[in-house]
């Protein structure tokens, strides 16, 4: 089999890594349906117990088997099933028959008892038809879910939400210095669960408002697919890199003995930033030319979680028209996404967008567009108090003595003297400034020392 393809997708074992069984702590009812679910109650994937419930064609698991056993050369039934992310026992072992009775497979050995155990060679007749099949698309990973289904499990995962209270608000931004009014319009917007546009100078903490909303706001782990299947074609929707597996892997077990269908993956909620590196073909399904699947776009990937737009009008694309991208998904909170072949489908969109920016919303967006983001945040510079408190945290933090006087000179020499205004961010950038400094030195680092504070400042500022 010296004439396989050099392009091959991600290694077997890498998928098998990556693609841990998805576990969860709680197991609904055996009766339960995946389409319903009840306020508190998280949402499972249903088990699989026979090939019709995977929602697949036998053609299409077979080519998968096919394809995963012409890259990996002889595995057991278990080991394919592992790696395709389905049951042997009533959904792999009519396949498995089905590619024996064809001449596709050929059994070269027994490692235990059961057909699960046993050793599956690709024959040369099995061989072109994998060929074939990897015309097509080159995945070899865990099975696809429905596009219908996925659509399903959005809904149901994100139909109860719980509102966030003030009291939680304040105990999520303790060690952030930042003012009840400020906190009773972060608050509204979070419960609103749509749009919010975050302005103002820089380093006065807007994407570390937005990280830890983001964490109160996204809730409860949820499960997402592997990938997804539309009419054959393949999109991966998880990803190692943007998403974080939950704690607790245990499988959830029905009243039936059965587990939950393990193509799905138990996550936390997803929070996904980006900047200046976002393009309009990174909201878009990415293909793959050489493997011949897709890749999910980023508001797909963060679909039930938070998506946070940094540094926003510094991307490559005219700000007015990334904006644009997103007026049906805001208004009618649905996305579509264009297929190679023109074909459009459609996704639930439940995602929360922040747009953070250092810009005049003036001059990146008209009236129209900003009339569209429900809430319009500015984070400007702090008071004097404010200042001093944050010095007072991270001076508590760095293991720094604050000192008064030493404030009070800092403060005249480098902020009166050059009309420089004062940033959230500076206490933070100074103090760490400081502390290396004075390492170097070999001295204690202190705010009362004059010539650590000029060091410090001189260092970090930049005379414009």
């Amino acid at each position: 089999m010296s004439d396989r393809p050099l392009n091959r997708p991600k290694r077997l074992q890498d998928l098998s890594e990556q693609g841990r069984t998805p576990q969860t702590p709680s197991a609904p009812p055996a009766s339960a349906s995946p389409k319903q679910s009840q306020p508190n109650q998280r949402w499972n994937p249903m088990p699989l117990q026979t090939l019709e419930d995977t929602g697949l064609s036998k053609l299409g698991i077979a080519d998968l088997v096919l394809k995963v056993l012409y890259f990996s050369g002889d595995l057991t039934g278990s080991d394919v099933a592992d790696v395709v992310k389905l049951p042997f026992a009533g959904v792999l072992d009519p396949v498995f028959e089905f590619l024996k009775r064809e001449k596709f497979l050929e059994v070269k050995g027994t490692g235990g008892f059961g057909e699960s155990s046993y050793r599956y060679i690709i024959s040369s007749k099995g061989s072109d038809k994998a060929r074939e099949a990897l015309e097509r698309n080159q995945y070899a990973g865990p099975a696809p879910i429905p596009l219908r289904q996925y659509i399903e499990s959005l809904h149901e995962q994100n139909r109860h939400r719980p509102p966030v209270h003030r009291q939680d608000l304040m105990r999520l931004m303790e060690n952030l210095v930042i003012a009840e009014e400020m906190l009773d319009k972060v608050g509204p917007a979070v419960n609103s669960g749509r749009s919010i546009f975050l302005y103002g100078p820089p380093g006065n903490g807007k994407t570390t408002i937005a990280e830890r909303v983001g964490r109160m706001v996204l809730g409860d782990d949820m499960w997402i697919p592997y990938c997804i299947d539309v009419d054959g074609q393949v999109i991966q929707v998880f990803d190692s890199v943007n998403h974080e597996l939950s704690d607790n892997q245990n499988q959830v077990k029905y009243g039936t003995g059965v587990v939950s269908d393990p193509r799905w993956v138990s996550i936390r909620r997803p929070m996904i930033m980006v900047g200046g590196e976002l393009t309009m073909a990174g909201l878009d399904l990415t293909y793959d030319e050489i493997n011949k699947y897709y890749e999910a776009p980023f508001q797909v990937k963060a679909n039930g979680g938070l998506f946070l737009i940094d540094d926003f009008g510094r991307q490559q694309v005219r700000a007015v028209d990334l904006l644009n991208r997103w007026i049906v998904p805001l208004e009618k909170g649905v996305d579509f996404l264009t297929l190679n072949n023109g074909r459009k489908i459609e996704i639930p969109f439940f995602v929360m967008i922040i747009f953070s920016t250092n810009m005049d919303p003036k001059d990146l967006v008209d009236e129209a567009f900003l009339r569209r983001i429900r809430y319009k945040i500015e984070v400007g510079n702090p008071t004097f108090e404010q200042f001093r408190e944050i010095f007072k945290i991270m001076c508590r933090i760095k293991k720094v003595p604050y000192d008064e006087q030493g404030l009070a000179y800092l403060l005249k020499e480098w902020y009166i003297n050059y009309d420089r205004d004062m940033r959230m961010v500076h206490p933070r950038d100074l103090l760490s400034q400081l502390v290396d400094i004075a390492a170097y030195h070999n001295v204690p680092p202190t705010m009362a020392s004059k010539e650590l504070l000029d060091a410090a400042a001189a260092s970090y500022f930049v005379q414009l």
